[in-house]
């Protein structure tokens, strides 16, 4: 009997044990389960947020015909799709003379849409040996008035259009050829004219007409480059091109804002070029591309954050090759996509605030090239628009506006509304009614164009060099309005920026000079910024002045340097980014923020205030996005 109870109570602790075990089992089991359905991969992650933000890949035909015409080729291609969480490839046919067989691009094409990646075919427009003619210009681009070129691109078009139901024209849409051919078609028209409304006719008969003869459904894409002020002056006609294609792409590629080999262009330009061409080519537009050149890992995802916030719903990354020697930048991409995504998704139904700059369509730039990028490297949110921005608060106008010739009239009623309008020198130069524009500035009549270099400024009474020197349009002399700050040039003071103010509105004239044709021509560049600007290197004292005065209908005040850029993003958020190689300190002031609740979005940290003011210290090159909340 007592055997028998010492094995019934030996056999009741096993029991009891092994549900104790199972127990733990089961739990840790559910535990492990549990983590796996919170944590997808990027490939299948980027994939659930792909109605937000999409990533994409381009291409070229010679990574095509060198990288993935064999199985391992393509196997190495889905592990480097699947890591980085990109979800469509786009597809080239053809690039600087080679053309991809029909074959092996419906090979592709069937492989990536089996492993559940979108596939859309794509053409670079660059000559190659006995395809086409190319220019007789500076850069490697079509001579588009030969025979041979038309009917090279559209054999290539024509059984691109039998592959793809999506196909996207790259950004060497354009000419610059001065043979005797493109002199003799072009008569007594300028040479912009000629070129725009030859690849107009063009965009039609070589590769719209031909592709849809094949392929009725077929979405055809334009992707327009960034350089804006230039479109015109070599074939790009934004109106006349959206409207004919199914879709709209723009480049936002800026690369390094400190280095020559692609202009010192600076990290704005990405989105006033997206924000000025979605102007013009509204619904239509569909994305964005930019790539790896002249890019650290800082320049290429600060690429990606300004496109987000200029409104693009996907990103190309331009080109398949850098994936596969691999940036420092993927793993960013990687890391912040879940942010993107989210400003992606914010951006969609709340759009970037600003001042308004107003830049005609076909306008020329003269010494203000590319002037709205560094206006917004100022810390002034600047939102480009292509037609008269009436309602505006405050209203830039920069030459390119002197193309509009009833700006006087539009000037003077936006005054009696009470705004605030910022002129170039530039601009009341060049304009229609120029003499009564500046007596509007408070400046004498005529105002000459004839470019200064001042190499020290006036500041908090004394003289300092500025790095690069600062460049000035003219030296205007002043009638009733007041210099708020001066240069200084062989021992003389130059008015830099003027105030006017008006019984109703307010003027103030900005005596700045970018970049001209002169100054592309000095160093042999034909498309981006040939020079760093002193303008970027200005102490705070001067672009707390300028920046204040100018944003002030905006009810808010920025205490910081140049480089730091403010973006107001719809009624209640804000994007602060520090473009900067150094750590710097940020002080804005907004009316009622202490009734508010600050929250880092990117955290859900609540942000201290201190009444009215919030102090910012930000990271060289990093950003933060601040939601208010009410109370």
């Amino acid at each position: 009997m007592e055997f028998i109870l010492k094995n019934y109570s030996l056999r009741n602790k096993w029991s009891i044990l092994f549900y104790i075990v199972l127990g733990l089992v089961m739990v840790f089991t559910s535990s492990c389960s549990t983590q796996n359905e919170q944590i997808d991969d990027q490939f299948t992650y980027t994939k659930t947020r792909s109605d937000d933000l999409k990533l994409s890949i381009y291409i070229t035909a010679h990574a095509v015909n060198r990288l993935l015409a064999d199985e391992v080729g393509r196997r190495e291609a889905l592990s480097i799709f699947r890591c980085n969480g990109i979800t469509k490839a786009y597809i080239e046919v053809y690039r600087g003379g080679l053309v991809i067989e029909k074959e092996l691009l419906e090979e592709l094409k069937a492989f990536f849409l089996k492993n559940n990646i979108e596939v859309v075919g794509g053409i670079a427009t660059v000559p190659g040996t006995d395809f086409g003619m190319k220019q007789e210009g500076l850069l490697g681009w079509f001579n588009w008035q030969h025979p041979k070129t038309q009917k090279d691109l559209k054999e290539v078009m024509r059984m691109a259009a039998g592959v793809f139901d999506e196909f996207i024209v790259d950004d060497f849409l354009c000419t610059s050829d001065t043979s005797l051919i493109s002199k003799e078609a072009k008569g007594t028209k300028s040479w912009s004219q000629y070129r725009m409304d030859l690849l107009t006719e063009l965009s039609e008969e070589i590769f719209i007409k031909p592709a849809k003869e094949i392929n009725p459904n077929i979405t055809m894409i334009i992707k327009y480059p960034q350089w804006y002020d230039r479109f015109h002056l070599f074939g790009y006609d934004v109106e006349r091109g959206s409207s004919l294609y199914d879709k709209v792409w723009v480049g936002t590629e800026s690369r390094g804002q400190y280095t020559q080999r692609y202009g010192f262009v600076q990290p704005y330009e990405g989105f006033v070029n997206y924000r000025w061409i979605s102007d013009i080519a509204g619904s239509k537009m569909a994305g964005a591309w930019f790539d790896h050149g002249d890019c650290d890992k800082n320049d290429f995802i600060e690429q990606a954050w300004q496109t987000v916030l200029a409104g693009a719903k996907e990103i190309v990354f331009f080109n398949y090759f850098n994936f596969i020697n691999g940036h420092p930048s993927h793993h960013l991409v990687r890391t912040q996509f879940h942010q993107l995504a989210d400003l992606a998704k914010y951006v969609d139904n709340n759009p970037v605030e600003g001042i308004a700059a107003y830049k005609p369509q076909y306008s020329d730039a003269g010494g203000d090239l590319y002037f709205m990028d560094i206006v917004g490297m100022l810390g002034i949110p600047l939102v480009p628009h292509f037609q008269y921005p009436e309602n505006a608060k405050v209203i830039l106008l920069p030459t390119q506006a002197a193309k509009d010739h009833d700006i006087l009239k539009k000037i003077e009623k936006s005054l009696a509304q009470g705004g605030t309008i910022v002129f170039t020198s530039g601009f009341i130069a060049n304009a229609k009614d120029s003499e009564k524009i500046a007596e509007l500035a408070g400046i004498k009549y005529p105002v000459n164009i004839n470019p200064v270099k001042a190499e020290s400024i006036l500041n908090n009474g004394k003289y300092e060099k500025i790095i690069n020197g600062l460049d000035l349009e003219t030296t205007p002399v002043l009638t009733n309005s007041k210099a708020l700050l001066n240069a200084e040039l062989n021992s003389k003071l130059i008015p830099f920026f003027i105030k006017s103010e008006h019984k109703s509105g307010t003027i103030f004239t900005i005596n700045s000079h970018t970049f001209s044709q002169s100054d592309f021509d000095a160093v042999g560049e034909v498309l981006l910024c040939p020079k760093p600007l002193g303008l970027l290197e200005i102490p705070t004292a001067w672009v707390n002045t300028i920046r204040n005065a100018i944003i002030s209908p905006l009810n808010y005040e920025l205490l910081a340097s140049t480089r730091i850029v403010v973006q107001p993003i719809g009624k209640s958020d804000w994007m602060f980014h520090n473009y900067n190689q150094t750590k710097e300190d940020i002080v804005f002031i907004k009316s009622n923020l202490s009734k508010t609740k600050l929250v880092n979005v990117f955290t859900g940290d609540t942000i201290t205030t201190y009444g009215d003011t919030l102090k910012l210290n930000l990271q060289a090159r990093s950003r933060i996005w601040i939601k208010e909340l009410n109370n």
